[in-house]
């Protein structure tokens, strides 16, 4: 990579992940702003996996603190408070870690999902293909007969609240939220912490998201995403993208050919400090 180019790069980064002091987020306002922005984003940064997070659009370029008291830790507290106010999509999605979907990009990544349309239905084909673990069969039928529970409550009628259940549980929740089925909605105190996510079907919290991912394709799905990435680090490669959604080479491929054809990227870029292709935002070129 030229030095020129490098400092391109490092500079668009520092802007879009909001590293410098002048850009970081400082009011719960300006953490929605930011993820609409972006698209998507990370809550916690993701070790080895390039993409801003609102810790450090909050914090800047440092490890998530341990101390309980770090001011960066106040966006614990806005993720918390605006659980089921529709202002973002929050849930565990990308890479299964915490992840914050503007309003506008969540129909891309549902019209991806396993879900076709009815929140009744489909749970049950995916169990029947063998694509949705019984565990999570039985989480979802709770909150289909339910309604909204709490995770300690949401254990006991699943079954799953025995001693030794508790990998068993979160393995099948993580299931049912990184495929956009459920999602938490708010905290009660409950449990030993006195902390405990509500969780519902996310497509009852959000009913208008099945019908805005209708009317998308997934190759259009595909473009919109990977262009949101991108657009967030301005430089990509194929295993990068495949890391980070989920999709197979083939797809991943066509997304990055697209993203060249609609002129928003270059592909097949050398840069010679960093190893593989790249697929460079063509306005870094």
């Amino acid at each position: 990579m030229s030095s020129a180019l490098s400092r391109r790069l490092h500079d668009y980064r520092a802007g879009a992940f909001y590293a410098r002091p002048e850009l970081r987020v400082k009011t719960i306002d300006e953490a929605i702003a930011f993820v609409n922005t972006r698209g998507f984003a990370f809550f916690w940064p993701i070790k080895e996996m390039v993409l801003p997070s609102l810790w450090a659009a909050v914090a800047g370029d440092r490890p998530v603190a341990d101390a309980h008291d770090d001011p960066g830790h106040i966006t614990w507290g806005w993720k918390d408070s605006l659980l089921g106010q529709r202002k973002w999509y929050y849930a565990k999605v990308l890479r299964k870690k915490s992840t914050l979907i503007s309003l506008d990009t969540a129909p891309y990544f549902y019209a991806l999902s396993e879900n076709f349309g009815s929140l009744e239905e489909d749970y049950l084909l995916q169990y029947e293909q063998g694509v949705l673990s019984a565990d999570a069969k039985a989480i979802y039928e709770v909150l289909l007969r339910e309604g909204p529970q709490h995770t300690v409550q949401l254990r006991r009628i699943s079954g799953l609240n025995s001693s030794n259940s508790d990998y068993k549980f979160n393995r099948a929740l993580l299931e049912l939220e990184s495929d956009f089925k459920v999602l938490p909605i708010g905290v009660a105190q409950a449990g030993a912490w006195r902390y405990s996510f509500i969780c519902e079907i996310a497509a009852r919290h959000y009913p208008k998201l099945p019908e805005q991912a209708r009317a998308i394709g997934q190759a259009q799905a595909r473009l919109h995403l990977a262009a949101c990435y991108l657009r967030s680090v301005g430089a990509i490669r194929a295993q990068d993208v495949a890391k980070l959604f989920g999709w197979k080479a083939a797809v991943v491929n066509r997304a990055l050919d697209q993203l060249a054809e609609t002129g928003i990227a270059q592909r097949a870029i050398a840069l010679p400090d960093l190893p593989g292709a790249w697929t460079l935002l063509r306005e870094l070129m």
